[in-house]
């Protein structure tokens, strides 16, 4: 499995990406179309794509949809397309975040590495008495190891890792269950509910898991 599959048609442009990544330690693959970037996903995998809107034969954005139909792996959308419209369909197509071209590599590199410790850092996380342990896929409370599915598991990490941010029930059940999904909106709501019986002193009277009326939830 590939860290980063840069797709960029502009060989000069990727091939200079790719050298500040190779510096930086990450494994990369350089596709200069959609539809390798997605044979190579499919076979392979990649722990985050930066993604070019304006390719050859399949666009950027239906690469996105395409790699969300397949997993949850990161999308930074890498592009001269500046319009807020542009901006709009990559977010809510599910890229993770958008950069304007020309870009600030070391503001790119960045952004790389935030989602690398968010996603993929392997040492424990702690918010009060709660301790996830990403090595061993287990989360405490007040030491004590509770019994969670992959799902809630999942869904709590992702609450935590974006603590004080208010997210939309659509962008969670996106990326936790994934577009594809055959579940139900609902079930969003289902989990909530399990993570707040697990976790909160008084689960309805929540003091950490959040409702945000008519938006989504918030982690405190």
């Amino acid at each position: 499995m590939a860290d980063i599959i840069v797709v960029e048609d502009d060989k000069e442009i990727g091939e200079l990406l790719m050298d500040f990544l190779v510096a930086e330690g990450y494994d990369t693959y350089l596709a200069p179309t959609g539809e390798e970037a997605l044979e190579v996903y499919e076979d392979e995998g990649a722990k985050l794509i930066i993604l070019d809107i304006m390719l050859p034969g399949m666009d950027g954005l239906a690469v996105l949809s395409s790699i969300r139909e397949m997993g949850n792996a990161p999308v930074i959308i890498v592009s001269a397309k500046n319009a807020k419209e542009d901006k709009l369909d990559g977010l809510n197509l599910g890229a993770d975040d958008y950069v304007e071209k020309p870009y600030d590599i070391d503001i790119l590199l960045a952004k790389i590495k935030g989602i690398f410790k968010r996603r993929y850092s392997s040492e424990n996380m702690t918010d009060g008495n709660i301790t996830v342990d990403k090595t061993a896929h287990k989360i405490y409370l007040d030491g004590n190891e509770v019994a969670v599915t992959i799902k809630e598991y999942e869904l709590l990490v992702y609450l935590m890792e974006n603590k004080g941010k208010v997210i939309k029930k659509e962008e969670l059940f996106n990326t936790i269950w994934g577009f594809d999904s055959e579940s139900e909106p609902q079930t969003l709501t289902v989990h909530i509910k399990f993570l707040r019986e697990k976790f909160e002193e008084d689960p309805k009277n929540p003091k950490r898991i959040l409702t945000v009326w008519g938006v989504g939830y918030r982690f405190e």
